[in-house]
């Protein structure tokens, strides 16, 4: 057995300690050790330092409570705990710059490694714990890390990509909180002072979903995570009086970067939940001020009787990661009197727009750009697009990541001279600056020479009774070069002549979908996002026997 196979180990460590556990009451799993050691040059590590600075001096405040069990975590434990994870880190070779890459299931020990690997100068790379063998052959591959943190039920199957990509040491955490990881890292000492990170230094590599190639990796640096965290918990007004149901996934900027960082700058509580389950977020919200979601959670809990009663005394309600259809905008605000608060972001630049914590929450748009955030929206000639005609959004501030990892020619692409990022979505702007999501470039439907905008055509057979939900794709036609397809999620019988003739009356006949398809669900990803590459996937050749005898008469017009 090689040295390197040695340090890939999944067994039982002997030499933990058996105290290690779940936490009793508020006592840490470190109860032997103080949590208020005092962590020297904090300052030295940029983000640590605006993570940790707002809870210093509050060291008993509780952080995270756990609705289903009397347990809960102090700011002083949850960071003891961090600091552990980053000194073991340090001790297993990771230096400035050293990528960390986790799949492991949600648990509160996964945000302890976050702040473990911030800690010790390395670079977060969270990834979906549905990623197959295959898929995380590529990440291994492409990102080079030094240390590997999966599931012990993963372990044997990734052992190939990490020995192929030379990664040091491989260690498992299960969704309890418990792995070699845990074992390991709970003997090391606190880490007395972080590694000196700066704020252009890079924090963490988030992967794009990959939908139009190779995935490619974000690079986020320290003020870009810091800022856009920053800015968000003053304008949505979070306080240590906040306590926020935490039911997002954690490899994505929405439950990571978001809803953790805030919480811990503004010194708030989570209500920890493991996953999103509509009736454990109901039974939550007693406990809480504030929650933030996928459009598919407020779908799922309208449609929960006591939604409205339970949420009457929470203050915010946040939506993002897919669009939000008015519907549900309208429905939420009649079930609870809360006006859902949509914002807009991505994987690239976290935060861009928010609707206003104090002011109109206008259904159907993202809200203004946030402050610090520069917001332009390109017509097709390059010029600025007049208000409310749709263009490209690009943006730049803060926020906007480093280029994308290894990818020199990717990065050039999407960034402008002056220094503009190109989101590649597509919107418009009213006149008093709201802004609002047409869809992404890549999925405007060129029908015989003219742009078709899905999210036009979405928005109007959402509006028809019946109809529950859409997705509007573009598949290849012989004669048109490509041509619209409507998937229709609807409940009573409505039938499909029904849709088209209100379409029909609405939109020009280059706009309506070629054909309507009733389908029982939408294909969607682990934050709600509808795949549209899947539904082009699935129908790619639905006009190819009829294209030819298919002609469009109304594209004459």
């Amino acid at each position: 057995m090689s040295p390197f196979e040695n340090r890939i180990d999944g067994s039982p460590d002997p030499e933990a300690r058996q105290a290690i556990g779940r936490r009793d009451g508020e006592i840490s799993r470190h109860s032997t050790s103080s949590a208020h050691d005092s962590c020297e040059r904090l300052e030295d590590n940029c983000l640590a330092w605006e993570l940790r600075r707002h809870s210093i001096g509050y060291d008993d405040n509780v952080f995270i409570r756990f609705p289903d069990r009397a347990e809960s975590l102090t700011f002083g434990a949850f960071f003891d705990s961090a600091r552990r994870i980053a000194s073991y880190l340090r001790n297993s070779g990771v230096r400035h710059g050293d990528r960390i890459a986790v799949q492991v299931e949600k648990s509160v020990e996964a945000l302890e490694l976050y702040l473990g690997a911030v800690f010790a100068g390395g670079v977060f790379l969270p990834l979906n714990p549905s990623y197959t063998i295959s898929e995380m052959a590529y990440f291994i591959g492409d990102a080079s890390p030094r240390i590997l943190v999966c599931d012990p039920a993963k372990l044997d199957g990734l052992r190939p990509a990490a020995e192929k990509a030379k990664v040091e040491t491989v260690l498992t955490l299960d969704g309890s909180g418990q792995g070699t990881l845990a074992r390991r890292s709970s003997d090391a000492t606190p880490l007395r002072s972080p590694v000196k990170r700066g704020p252009d230094d890079l924090a963490a590599i988030l992967y794009t979903s990959g939908t139009t190639g190779r995935p490619k990796g974000a690079m986020l640096s320290h003020d870009n995570l810091a800022s856009n965290s920053a800015t968000l918990k003053k304008t949505w007004n979070f306080s240590e009086s906040d306590a926020l149901i935490h039911a997002l996934p954690i490899f994505h900027t929405h439950g990571l970067f978001v809803a953790t960082n805030v919480a811990l700058m503004a010194r708030s509580s989570l209500v920890f939940l493991p996953r999103f389950e509509a009736k454990k977020i109901i039974e939550a919200m007693p406990l809480a001020s504030a929650f933030m979601g996928v459009p598919t959670y407020y779908t799922r809990l309208l449609a929960e009787p006591g939604v409205g009663a339970a949420a009457r005394g929470m203050r915010l309600f946040v939506s993002g990661s897919a669009p939000l259809l008015t519907a549900t905008h309208e429905g939420w605000r009649r079930a609870t009197g809360h006006s859902i608060l949509e914002r807009y972001g991505m994987t690239e630049t976290s935060m861009i727009t928010s609707n206003p914590y104090k002011g109109e929450r206008r259904a159907g748009t993202v809200g203004k750009p946030l402050e610090g955030v520069d917001v332009k929206i390109r017509d097709a000639g390059g010029n600025l697009a007049a208000s409310d005609e749709p263009g490209a959004i690009e943006v730049r501030g803060r926020n906007v990541f480093k280029g994308y990892w290894r990818m020199r020619e990717a990065t050039r692409k999407d960034f402008r001279d002056d220094g503009f990022f190109i989101t590649g979505d597509i919107g418009s702007a009213s006149e008093d600056g709201y802004i609002s999501i047409v869809g992404r470039a890549r999925d405007v439907i060129i029908c015989g020479g003219f742009n078709v905008y899905p999210k036009e055509v979405e928005a109007l057979i959402d509006e028809i009774d019946g109809v529950v939900e859409s997705a509007v794709f573009g598949v290849p036609h012989t004669d048109l070069g490509e041509a619209g397809v409507a998937a229709v999620v609807a409940r009573g019988g409505i039938a499909i002549s029904e849709i088209d003739d209100e379409l029909r009356l609405k939109l020009a006949r280059y706009k309506c979908p070629r054909k309507i398809l009733l389908v029982d669900e939408l294909p969607r990803n682990s934050m709600g996002k509808v795949q549209k590459a899947e539904l082009q996937r699935v129908w790619a050749n639905l006009f190819q026997a009829s294209a030819l005898n298919d002609r469009d008469p109304g594209l004459q017009q």
